[in-house]
């Protein structure tokens, strides 16, 4: 296993215990952030970005957690985690699982930090965005 899965295996490891960017060492200090699709498609860059985007996504749900499924290296610089989101809707109660079940974030890595962090709701079209069948 290559160093830049072990990195996103660790910070995926911290998010699954709920430490979603309290700590940050692992992003580049110009991360861009980005919601590839979902409820509130958006871009952000930088530390204070980013954290901006956790704190919308994370303000409409109870329960918020993801878990990962597989970890994937596609080249040199970027990992493709498969993921889900777990979760109730603040609005309605909805399970994420009921919304979406499958999804997927590639990170880019550059010199050990992570330079780029796409989060897709809908794991199909990250798969299609990289090339690659489900």
């Amino acid at each position: 296993m290559s160093e830049n899965v072990d990195l996103v295996r660790s910070i995926f490891a911290a998010w699954e215990r709920g430490d979603i960017f309290t700590s940050a060492e692992w992003a580049h200090p110009e991360i861009e952030c980005v919601m590839v699709d979902g409820p509130v498609p958006s871009r952000r860059t930088g530390l204070a970005g980013a954290t901006q985007i956790t704190r919308e996504v994370l303000s409409a749900y109870d329960d918020f957690s993801v878990t990962a499924q597989e970890y994937r290296e596609i080249d040199q610089q970027r990992v493709l985690v498969l993921f889900q989101f777990l979760g109730r809707t603040k609005a309605g109660g909805l399970e994420l699982g009921q919304i979406t079940g499958r999804n997927a974030t590639v990170l880019v890595i550059e010199h050990g930090a992570v330079r780029r962090l796409a989060v897709y709701w809908d794991r199909a079209r990250a798969l299609a965005d990289l090339g690659l069948e489900g």
